[in-house]
């Protein structure tokens, strides 16, 4: 088994948001897994459009932590499109060792407590 590589645990985040806004009944329009290319989510929800950037954060750092100017430049790039702007932070861990890398196929624990939205500070 080898060490899941940034990229992956990135897709196993998205996986992880995808499904629960899939839930929320968030309809996608656009999906981009590549690292790096935000927003992540473009979808509809209430004929409102919302950007959604995903971000999996590894054991020990807080998953609902994130850098707030580069959300507010997103937050202002989505206020173009009148589209409401989101940050799903998904925390992975080994189920079993917190301090252990996460690997293919090993058990983890996931820390998602649902989409932050993103305000304006105007």
């Amino acid at each position: 088994m080898e060490i899941i590589a940034e990229q992956g645990l990135h897709n196993l985040a998205m996986e992880i948001v995808g499904k629960r806004m899939e839930e929320e009944g968030f309809e996608f329009m656009t999906v981009n897994s590549e690292l790096q290319k935000d927003p992540q989510f473009v979808c509809l929800k209430d004929k409102k459009l919302h950007f959604v950037i995903v971000r999996a954060i590894s054991y020990p750092n807080n998953p609902l932590d994130f850098d707030k100017v580069f959300m507010d430049t997103v937050r202002a790039h989505a206020d173009k499109f009148e589209a409401k702007t989101y940050y799903a932070g998904v925390g992975l861990a080994h189920a079993d060792d917190y301090d252990l890398p996460l690997k293919t196929n090993d058990p983890y624990a996931i820390n998602f407590q649902g989409l932050q939205k993103i305000e304006s500070d105007a």
